[in-house]
């Protein structure tokens, strides 16, 4: 049985675009379908400097995705792209899952507060800080 499992990557790529106007560079986005499991604003990313913000996964954006020819769409347009993009991935999963986007946030075109200019390496702290805090 599986526990729960995270992910990260950039295949919501919407996110670079869509949530990174409200969010800004620094911070990611993330979703989750375990209720248990925060996906953004937890201690873990508190902890690890890495500021993230949960967008919602409701039910409602998978209205978006529905197709007249096929079982899904992998797009639902320009309007909550990025959140139908994760609405596309839910579909796929069966157990507590975590997705990290880190489209827009895993290379920086200037120093951050504690990261230089390049790559950032967003967000292995994050779980860094997941796994030493389930560690016995």
């Amino acid at each position: 049985m599986v526990a729960r499992v995270v992910d990260t990557g950039t295949a919501l790529q919407a996110r670079a675009y869509g949530a990174k106007v409200p969010l800004g560079r620094r911070p990611r986005c993330g979703y989750t379908c375990a209720r248990d499991a925060p996906a953004a604003n937890s201690a873990d990313a508190r902890r690890a400097s890495e500021p993230a913000w949960q967008l919602p996964l409701w039910d409602e954006y998978r209205e978006q995705i529905k197709s007249d020819v096929a079982d899904l769409k992998n797009t639902g347009g320009r309007a909550g792209g990025t959140i139908t993009a994760a609405a596309f991935l839910k579909e796929f999963v069966s157990f507590p899952w975590v997705h990290l986007d880190v489209a827009g946030t895993a290379y920086s075109e200037s120093d951050l507060t504690i990261i230089p200019k390049g790559p950032t390496g967003v967000p292995m702290g994050t779980f860094v800080e997941f796994v030493r805090g389930r560690a016995s």
